[in-house]
């Protein structure tokens, strides 16, 4: 069987970071409105940066699909509809499809807006290829798989589906600590309800156990000078396993973090779109290269790695982070707007750095630069020494070529 070369699917939370998906290796791209989605908190898309973003993702033959993943109640689906017939009628610059968990809104969905495709939410508990037939025969043409699932299961489900019914793969990202993400503990403690979209993350907190007698008493279940975290899982990573997840019949790999810096989606889309090309060039390449892999997705923030469930059932070692704190390797700095007739490159800057110090570009290419700020401006063209304040204009001139969409970052440490 020829082998199938998997969609890069990348997440954005803001048009920017759309647009750096896109040019940092997204086959495509899953952003949310507004409403309906799972990530609330997130910037998220107006109708407009989402026509205008969707534009400038299918001039460059990249896909866009619009979450709409929410567990939906009665007073939802006014709503619902009339933002379905919106997105409808975005014309050439609608979503290429709608992530959907709940069986309503994907009625909703098939008859507000047939002409889009339909991909089930990992929400929906996506553990079996009766349930993936299921909704082939209802008209979806995607399956995003649960997060619990090993490669063996996932592999399974292939051979029991059409071969033309795509399977979907969170391969690398923040996991949750519940099946499938559907997680009550958000609601119970704050009242924001993770399964409406605004999850306030109990599982990265501090636990105790208290025995009813003796109130007050704090007892460790199992501790570290920072903690203890019962439920704080460590972030997946699978680059490493490309030729695993490619034998089990994954048609997309996923990765999680529509609430993550241009630096974390460029590295991590990158260095994914390096890998899975390198391996269907050579598969001896792929091997060469997984230290360089490493070493590259291990410069954007992260909470130390696992491979998950995809090799069947961990263990606390293996899949609990032991703090709340991420490993940060480098500091974002910002993204290149433009480039004036002068050499100075103008972006808005993220994090201080001063004239002197060594900084790091990164390029959509793959290629890193090593170079120094030889000169720094104001947004006025009066040169200065540093750039003490977030979201400023700032201009620079630097050691090497600098062009419109690369990113400047410097080595950080731990925080």
């Amino acid at each position: 069987m020829k082998l199938r070369k998997p969609e890069l699917l990348v997440p954005a939370g803001s048009l920017e970071v759309l647009k750096i998906a896109v040019l940092y290796g997204a086959d495509a791209v899953y952003i949310g409105g507004d409403m309906y989605g799972l990530r609330a908190r997130a910037k998220n898309f107006s109708l407009e940066d989402m026509q205008e973003g969707i534009k400038f993702a299918h001039e460059r033959n990249v896909k866009v699909y619009v979450t709409a993943n929410i567990t939906a109640h009665n007073r939802d689906f006014a709503g619902i509809r009339e933002y379905f017939k919106e997105l409808a009628g975005l014309g050439e610059n609608r979503p290429d499809a709608l992530i959907i968990s709940d069986p309503g809104v994907f009625m909703t969905a098939k008859e507000v807006c047939p002409e889009i495709d339909i991909h089930i939410s990992t929400q929906a508990n996506n553990v079996n290829y009766e349930t993936y037939n299921f909704w082939r025969n209802m008209g979806a043409t995607r399956v995003v798989s649960a997060r619990e699932l090993s490669l063996a299961e996932i592999k399974e489900i292939r051979q029991n589906i059409p071969e033309d019914f795509e399977i979907e793969t969170f391969v690398h990202g923040a996991m949750c600590i519940s099946h499938s993400g559907r997680c009550l503990l958000s609601h119970y403690f704050t009242g924001r309800d993770a399964n409406m979209g605004a999850c306030t993350h109990p599982c990265r907190w501090k636990y105790y156990i208290v025995e009813e007698k003796r109130p007050g008493e704090y007892l460790p279940i199992e501790e570290n000078e920072r903690g203890t975290y019962i439920f704080n899982s460590k972030d997946l990573c699978m680059i490493e396993h490309i030729p695993e997840l490619i034998d089990a019949g994954i048609d997309s790999f996923k990765i999680e973090g529509r609430m993550k810096t241009a630096l974390y989606v460029a590295d991590v889309a990158r260095t994914y779109r390096m890998a899975i090309d390198d391996y269907f060039e050579s598969p001896g390449k792929y091997e060469e290269r997984k230290a360089f892999y490493m070493e590259e997705i291990a410069k954007c923030t992260y909470r130390q790695y696992t491979t998950g469930f995809f090799y069947g059932p961990t263990t606390h070692e293996a899949q609990i982070y032991d703090n709340n704190t991420y490993v940060i390797n480098y500091v974002f700095l910002g993204i290149i707007n433009e480039v004036d007739s002068d050499g100075i490159a103008w972006f808005t800057q993220k994090n201080k750095f001063a004239v002197g110090d060594e900084i790091e570009i990164m390029k959509p290419s793959g290629e890193n630069l090593t170079a120094k700020v030889v000169s720094m401006y104001d947004a006025d063209k009066n040169e200065v020494s540093d750039c003490p304040h977030p979201s400023v204009n700032v201009g620079v001139k630097l050691s090497e070529n600098v062009e419109e969409w690369d990113i400047l970052r410097v080595k950080g440490e731990e925080d």
